[in-house]
């Protein structure tokens, strides 16, 4: 910022400031950059080294950057089996594929250099994409060629046979056949070895024979071209070595940071290659194969097959543990050789076929509803992310199918190599797995029997939330006394806030919460993930056990904010009243202050202390004389007992709320019946209540003060005292547990 400049190490200062320096200070979580190997340091070495280069002399750069070009280009044509092919190295992997729609172009239309978009519009050029493509592919290709979206063909995939991510050829061959006889020319096919979703190779050699016949050209992208480095190679993969051209991304597959991606083409003319942009007269554009060039000499042949055949080790493992597992659908395309691994949760239903539980399949095709499948992708979003978060290094992450849903896709060929992904990290992967199936299927089940309790509810609205992962979401529906909108959202805001908040200090193993921060409905309890020893009854009873209570205490703080206003006027009243008659029955010259002293001294008067306290529970005014004759507060009136939930029950040693006991009805109802009697007896020995009028001195142990205040007190249910129980209550109970 100074004009004289900085020096160089406070310029590094502010570059190590700008990377992690504030987010230390912000962020919770410690920030750690990506731990960079020896191999990922040659690949930054490249690009430092490729500045230093740039300044040398222009014959020397031009023999250097030859050298490194045609070395780089040739390891990779003969490790990717790829012969007699060329190389571009681009930084977006998108660029590839662009720069050889322009090098088709300039093939196909030959006056295209002189006329440009005139040829184009006498007969319009179509680019065909699959549904299953990366989205955004199509229309990033129209806007840099300057064509319109017309241009672009999606190719829907199989619905009937085979895989539901492979191109439906015979489709294809009717959309090209219909374009060149509307008078439309059939340019390019981008074909995928390897679809961005699930990982399926389309049905490549079918799809070379066609673009043969039609004169096509034939690009293939997708993560299962790094299979071609290893020995053993599936024919629907070994068929993309047979394209015109293939873009391969090597820094994900390696473990590379910032080397370029490359795309190998087959093209004769160089003339129409450097129209394109594929070629270069600029040395200094060759030298973005530098970093690749060292990184493939310090790894090596072998060291190169070794990364890929390590992460294809890594999804067979993963594959092999998923077949053993109950209701979990996985989506390969081979079995013996599938570098990516797309799998959901599934549960199948009483009538359907429950021995396919642990049958692989090769698709996922079950046809269920809307609703239905809407929960599923909820489920199947929150299994992944857990997974997720517990294994880390594992690189699972949630993908939406078109015909699947919402799975869990596990493709170590992009993330094992950067992770540094082993079996034991696959290995916990599987028992995290095996850890979440059996509180996803409790969830799923116990699902609509929480949906019907909180509908048999009075005072419970049940909201539908389809993409809430958890038992559901309830609403204490608050009675409002014809108040006006904003006043019943408020309390019902309120209310439903302070009943989130008694739920979660209950020790209990569900979570409670607000719902998701954005989308989630307003003013709601949400409930999370739940077990199998889940009651649900006893939850939902307490629910709106604890939401009564809670409106309960609102009214009577309301009712008794009123009472007390009215109290204190009314007292105030008396007070002046009182003033008034003291005034009388002291007389005139008691109020003259000299006189009144002389007076005093002469014939002393007495009078009583008068005030007034207000009794809350009666919600009357009461004279104070008797507190002074007997210095201590009365009793008052005797509050009503508190209304208990009808669901209160004993339980077991250790054992947590809303869990249903081990033991057997029998002996839980004579234990109940047993302690039940036992209380009964305590009460009966308790001392009597005094009654309203009574004096009183210390209070006995176990006994609560009913407290007289002269300024507005909140009164909650609980500061009340249980009534007592008359003895034939205990019989009644042994009968009532001997029945049960």
């Amino acid at each position: 910022r100074a004009a004289s400049g900085q020096d160089m190490v406070s310029i590094l200062q502010l570059v190590q400031n700008l990377m992690h320096g504030e987010e230390e200070e912000e962020s919770s979580q410690a920030y750690r950059l990506q731990n960079v190997g020896e191999q990922g340091h040659m690949a930054l070495l490249g690009h430092s080294l490729a500045a230093y280069i740039s300044v040398l002399d222009r014959e020397r750069l031009r023999k250097l950057t030859t050298r490194i070009l045609s070395d780089t280009t040739l390891w990779l044509c003969r490790l990717f089996r790829y012969e007699n092919g060329s190389a571009y190295y681009h930084e977006d992997d998108r660029e590839g594929l662009l720069k050889i729609c322009r090098l088709v172009i300039h093939t196909r239309y030959e006056d295209y250099t002189v006329e440009g978009f005139n040829v184009l519009y006498t007969k319009q050029p179509v680019i065909y994409i699959s549904s299953a493509a990366r989205m955004g592919l199509g229309q990033a290709l129209c806007n840099q060629l300057g064509l319109p979206l017309s241009c672009m063909c999606r190719v829907p995939c199989n619905t009937m046979f085979g895989s539901q991510h492979q191109m439906d050829v015979a489709l294809l061959d009717r959309l090209i056949k219909d374009d060149a006889e509307s008078g439309k020319l059939p340019l390019l096919l981008v074909a995928n070895a390897g679809t961005p979703g699930a990982g399926h190779t389309d049905k490549l050699g079918r799809l070379k024979e066609l673009c043969e016949q039609y004169n096509m050209w034939l690009h293939v992208e997708g993560v299962n071209l790094a299979t071609l480095a290893l020995g053993y190679v599936s024919s629907s993969v070994l068929a993309a070595t047979k394209c015109d051209s293939m873009t391969l991304t090597l820094g994900s597959w390696l473990g590379l940071p910032a080397v370029p991606a490359v795309t190998l083409y087959r093209h004769e003319d160089p003339s129409l290659s450097l129209a394109a942009g594929l070629t270069s007269s600029q040395p200094v554009e060759k030298l973005r194969a530098l970093p690749l060039w060292l990184s493939l000499q310090y790894l090596g042949h072998d060291g190169i097959v070794e990364r890929i055949k390590h992460a294809s080790q890594l999804s067979q493992r993963l594959l092999e543990n998923l077949k053993n597992l109950d209701f979990i659908k996985t989506s390969v395309e081979d079995e013996l050789s599938s570098p990516v691994i797309v799998f959901r949760f599934f549960q199948e239903y009483a009538n359907r076929d429950q021995t396919s539980h642990a049958a692989p399949t090769s698709a996922i095709q079950s046809p269920i509803i809307s609703n239905e499948r809407h929960v599923y992708d909820t489920l199947n979003q929150w299994l992944g992310e857990q997974l997720a978060q517990l294994v880390p290094a594992s690189g699972v992450d949630v993908v939406e199918l078109e015909d699947e849903g919402t799975c869990v896709r596990f493709s170590p060929l992009m993330t094992s190599a950067v992770l540094g992904t082993e079996i034991q990290d696959v290995d916990q992967l599987v028992d995290c797995l095996k850890m979440k199936i059996p509180i996803l299927t409790s969830t799923l089940q116990l699902r609509e029997e929480f949906e019907q309790e909180v509908k048999r509810t009075v005072g419970l609205v049940y909201i539908e939330d389809l993409s809430w992962p958890g038992l559901g979401v309830v609403r204490y529906n608050y009675h409002s006394d014809g108040k006006n909108e904003d006043k019943q959202e408020k309390e019902l805001e309120k209310i439903n806030t302070e009943l989130l908040k008694k739920l979660n200090d209950l020790e209990s193993d569900l979570s409670f919460s607000l719902g998701p921060e954005f989308g989630g409905e307003k003013n709601c309890v949400y409930i999370g993930m739940v077990t199998e020893d889940l009651d649900v009854s006893e939850l939902v009873e307490t629910i709106a056990a604890t939401g009564r209570e809670i409106e309960e205490n609102s009214r009577l703080l309301e009712n008794m904010t009123e009472v007390v206003r009215k109290g204190i006027q009314e007292a105030q009243l008396q007070l002046q009243k009182a003033n008034e008659e003291r005034l009388l029955e002291e007389g005139l010259l008691r109020q003259i202050p000299v006189v009144s002293s002389v007076l005093n001294w002469f014939s002393p008067f007495q009078a009583s202390p008068k005030g007034r306290t207000f009794n809350l529970t009666a919600g009357s005014l009461e004279s104070t004389e008797s507190t002074y004759v007997s210095k201590a507060q009365g009793t008052g009136t005797t509050p009503p007992p508190t209304p208990t939930s009808s669901l209160a029950k004993q339980r077991l040693p250790g054992q947590k709320i809303f869990k249903r006991s081990l033991r057997s009805s029998d002996a839980f109802s004579e234990t109940s019946s047993v302690s039940h009697c036992d209380d009964l007896e305590k009460m009966e020995q308790r001392p009597p209540v005094l009654s309203p009028g009574h004096e009183q001195g210390p209070l006995e142990p176990g006994m609560k003060e009913q407290q007289q205040v002269t300024a507005p007190v909140t009164a909650t249910e609980s500061d009340t005292i249980p009534s007592n129980k008359s003895p034939s209550a205990c019989m009644q109970a042994e009968e009532q547990g001997s029945q049960r």
